[in-house]
């Protein structure tokens, strides 16, 4: 264990798990649906016990926990986990103890007896406060919003120059305003607070825009109609006509702090895509 006054900084957030739908699109026409997000939810799925990842054991390129409810401690010098074991026959040696080992990260057709003199490495080291922050943000969910753009494909082209606004589906696992979750293991516990960040748009035609929450949707009878949106917009429009695709990214920033630590996981996650359509302004006045 590091100061009681430590802080770490993770890198980015892991791999989200399979059942995590990292994408998906709110609009008109579909377009195309995006990738993976980067960061988020990894690890087990419980309070204690085995499971979770972000640990800094690891075996064979693997991430894996540290400690294992069944199996005991990892020891990172031989891929192998180990707990206290029976004696096999006889009497055990004076200052000798045997343990059970199973090896090739935790493979149980892998397993044997073994007697050491004294505990291997990491046996018996206390719960990593950040592999358990990261178990519980893989119990909590942080998902892409769907996007909207205006001018919509179904109500016709937009024209060069002029304003598009952006808007996105405001929940709880889309923008906060936050979301807290606690695990323990071992008598310690860490706590969680995932807090929205920021949304970057990537318009399509090498810029970006970024806002600070969902965006203001379009409505043809609002009182902001034919104006700029006054919360997220491409205020500038599009410089050339062409057809293009939008996406966004939503940055989430995950602190937490437990056992006389603390430090931060930040999260991504990247939306489908919604196509817009620019035509020359000369095009419809002439």
């Amino acid at each position: 264990m590091g100061p009681a006054t430590a802080a770490r900084r993770a890198g980015p957030g892991a791999e989200c798990p399979p059942e995590q739908h990292d994408c998906s699109v709110w609009d008109d026409d579909p377009g195309t649906p995006g990738g993976g997000g980067d960061g988020g939810n990894d690890g087990g799925d419980g309070d204690s016990g085995g499971g979770g990842g972000g640990g800094t054991c690891q075996w064979n390129g693997r991430t894996l926990p540290c400690y294992d409810d069944v199996l005991g401690w990892f020891n990172n010098g031989d891929g192998c986990y180990y707990k206290l074991d029976e004696p096999r026959s006889g009497e055990t040696p004076e200052g000798k103890q045997w343990y059970l080992a199973t090896c090739n990260g935790g493979d149980l057709g892998d397993q044997h007896s073994v007697l050491l003199d004294a505990p291997p490495p990491g046996f018996g080291a206390p719960p990593d406060p950040e592999e358990l922050a990261r178990r519980a943000l893989a119990r909590i969910t942080i998902r892409p919003p769907r996007i909207a753009v205006a001018p919509r494909r179904d109500t016709g082209p937009g024209l060069v120059g002029l304003p598009v606004w952006m808007w996105a589906e405001n929940a709880l696992e889309t923008f906060g305003p936050e979301i807290s979750r606690t695990a323990t293991e071992r008598g310690l516990t860490v706590e969680i607070t995932a807090v929205f960040d920021r949304i970057v748009w990537d318009m399509g035609d090498g810029r970006t825009v970024t806002c600070t929450g969902p965006g203001t949707e379009y409505k043809v009878t609002g009182r902001h109609a034919g104006q700029r949106s006054p919360t997220c917009g491409y205020h500038r429009g599009y410089a050339k006509a062409g057809d293009y695709v939008v996406r966004a990214s939503t940055h989430w920033t995950v602190t937490w702090r437990g056992g006389g630590e603390s430090g931060e996981i930040p999260v991504t996650r990247t939306t489908g895509t919604v196509p817009i359509q620019i035509d020359e302004l000369q095009v419809v006045t002439r």
